[in-house]
């Protein structure tokens, strides 16, 4: 069945076309009522409106949404932006970006109105799955749904992600091969409403120690988990300084932990690696000045990527390899000494 037109959806919600426009366009200047109303209406009519006269000949909005579980401030979605972006705007499009679909309601209010305004050509979801219901809510927009670092390929028509599991359990592996025996894993408590990649981190820790111990190491090892927030590095702090013994290694989940630690231990008498080692994951933004060991990955790289199998879905191509895993590459800095006993 062909798609109606804006007319056809002005007379059967009984409104004007400028009515039915403002409604996709500047939805602040219609009531509630009746903009339920046109929506419910261009929902079942299958009616989607593009943002210029050239998108209304092709059936193209030149606009792709960016779902992100957190602040784009992070660094790790700043990279993400960039790497899509570097693509996406030499071809014409804008990015209209969604931030923190970490909510009940956030999720619910993004994964209901974007079916039926229709008014992207693909969408990205970066770090976090999207369940079945949500799924079919994206199908209905009939659009490529990309996934970068997600979880699972499930849903989605395109992927790169690192490898976060594996990631870790080198990270781990390579601290207790230098003889470090007592060892702690530091990482934010994993929300509820949302499967985030970076959470499979700690199952690369825990699978490196359990394999360890199979093997006849004599090691120890902890995970802490931390609230989730602002404060997860001064968390993770206090919840170090508490245990009944100091660990010989800290593994942690980012960067954005292992710095603040780093700096924060020393005042509290722990010097690394003099007294501990340490290592992060991701080689962010100023963990080579810190001279910190860590994981590397290049997320503005997996945006590019991402972003060029998006422009080939968007054009009908069929992508010879839409999900791709990427392995971190360890980073072994200043922050990292054998254990000396």
């Amino acid at each position: 069945m062909a798609k109606a037109d804006i007319h056809a959806v002005a007379k059967a919600a009984g409104v004007s076309i400028s009515t039915v426009s403002r409604t996709f366009t500047r939805p602040e200047l219609v009531s509630a009522k009746t903009r339920s109303k046109v929506l419910e209406v261009a929902d079942r009519l299958d009616f989607n409106i593009s943002r210029s006269a050239t998108a209304l000949k092709s059936g193209q909005t030149y606009r792709v949404a960016l779902l992100m579980n957190e602040e784009i401030t992070s660094w790790f979605n700043t990279e993400v932006f960039a790497g899509i972006e570097s693509v996406m705007h030499p071809a014409g499009y804008d990015i209209s970006l969604f931030q923190h679909i970490d909510t009940s309601a956030n999720r619910h209010d993004f994964f209901t109105n974007l079916p039926i305004r229709r008014n992207v050509d693909a969408v990205f979801v970066a770090s976090f799955a999207i369940d079945p219901h949500e799924v079919e809510q994206l199908r209905r927009t009939r659009v490529p749904i990309i996934g970068i670092n997600t979880p699972s390929e499930d849903g989605f028509d395109a992927t790169i992600s690192i490898d976060d599991e594996q990631g870790m359990y080198k990270a781990t592996q390579y601290m207790i091969n230098l003889g470090h025996r007592r060892i702690v894993y530091t990482c934010s408590q994993a929300a509820e409403t949302m499967h985030a990649s970076i959470d499979a981190r700690a199952q690369g820790f825990i699978r490196a120690c359990e394999d360890a111990q199979g093997k006849g190491a004599d090691i120890t090892w902890q995970v802490l988990p931390v609230p989730r927030g602002p404060e997860f590095a001064d968390s993770a702090l206090a919840a170090l300084l508490t245990l009944d013994q100091f660990p010989d290694a800290i593994c942690c989940q980012m960067d954005m932990m292992a710095i603040p630690l780093v700096l924060k231990l020393g005042k509290y008498g722990h010097v690394a690696p003099r007294d501990y080692s340490i290592i992060g994951f991701d080689d962010s933004i100023y963990a080579d000045t810190l001279n910190l060991a860590t994981m590397r990955q290049n997320p503005y790289d997996m945006g590019r990527r991402a972003a060029v199998k998006a422009l080939r879905l968007i054009g009908g191509e069929t992508l010879d390899n839409p999900h791709e895993i990427v392995e971190a590459q360890l980073i072994p800095r200043g922050t990292v000494t054998p254990f000396a006993g």
